[in-house]
């Protein structure tokens, strides 16, 4: 993710989601209202700025650091860092905008209102993503201006799909960054399970019914893409979490086949599963390989 474009998702005057506004009431900074900090405290009891959060120290959910943990010592999948989110609770990132400005003393300007407003990245495809954090700690190491916001992570993702955002990234900026896929994040909202599209066989039958139509086209294969893993700080490889592509699809000719026409029946390919809405939806990004049979 590209921390350089991080910014607020819209100017002054945007109003945040409901729980997220609703949320803010009781959502400091490194502290509460008082200036005390967050740092080794019990925030149980009345008056818990967490609010429904009782009991929240503010670190990370136990079961999102047992999948993650599984994930990277490869005994644990993608799915099961989703299904754990399923159920934890995130911070989202809020900062300050200015919705009105005013001239001040000697001409200089000054906010005389302040909305505030999501954080959003720009993935390195230019899509936009929301970042959320699994602990106070991690989110005010990537910003210290923002104030944390308490919410479930399925309410995240569904904030996500409001601000028209395609990923949501788990600890940008962390030791692992997780990217939530859009397909992944919209069952997070939707709080339903979630399978990979590079195990997902009922994809399978959507490509196979376009290979019955085209006789030069040997065989069509689905596996996991380039960009399903991704790096941790010390660039040890974490089999998932990562930006795309996805899904890897490897389409085998007949050795004959020209190049023109390969590249005419994968532009086929390509609309045939494109308007095919349950390849669609279950599929985040495409990387196409294609391969020829040695000439007998």
């Amino acid at each position: 993710m590209d921390e350089k474009d991080q910014g607020p998702a819209a100017g002054g005057g945007r109003s945040l989601p409901g729980h997220i506004a609703a949320a803010l009431a009781g959502a400091g900074g490194d502290g509460d209202s008082a200036g005390q900090t967050w740092q080794g405290r019990d925030l149980a009891g009345e008056g818990n700025p967490l609010h429904q959060f009782d009991g929240d120290d503010g670190s990370v959910d136990t079961a999102y650091a047992e999948a993650m943990t599984a994930l990277r010592q490869r005994s644990g999948a993608e799915e099961d860092i989703i299904r754990a989110l399923s159920t934890a609770r995130v911070f989202v990132p809020v900062v300050a905008t200015a919705a009105e400005t005013v001239e001040g003393e000697h001409g200089v300007a000054a906010d005389k209102e302040a909305d505030m407003a999501l954080v959003t990245l720009k993935a390195p495809d230019g899509r936009m993503a929301l970042p959320v954090f699994t602990s106070v700690g991690t989110l005010q190491n990537w910003h210290p201006e923002a104030r944390p916001v308490a919410v479930f992570a399925p309410r995240a993702a569904l904030s996500a799909v409001q601000e028209k955002a395609e990923l949501l990234v788990v600890d940008p900026g962390a030791e692992v960054t997780f990217v939530v896929r859009r397909p992944a994040m919209w069952a997070l909202a939707q709080q339903r399970e979630w399978t990979p599209s590079y195990r997902d066989e009922a994809l399978t039958g959507h490509v196979l019914h376009f290979v019955e139509k085209e006789p030069n086209l040997v065989r069509v294969a689905l596996s996991p893409g380039s960009g399903v893993a991704t790096r941790d700080r010390s660039g040890t490889v974490v089999p998932g979490g990562g930006h795309g592509p996805e899904l890897r699809l490897t389409a085998q000719f007949k050795a004959q086949t020209g190049s023109d026409e390969a590249r005419g029946i994968v532009a086929r390919l390509q609309q045939h599963l494109s308007t095919t809405r349950a390849f669609a939806e279950a599929v985040d990004s495409l990387e196409i390989r294609l391969e020829s049979l040695p000439a007998s």
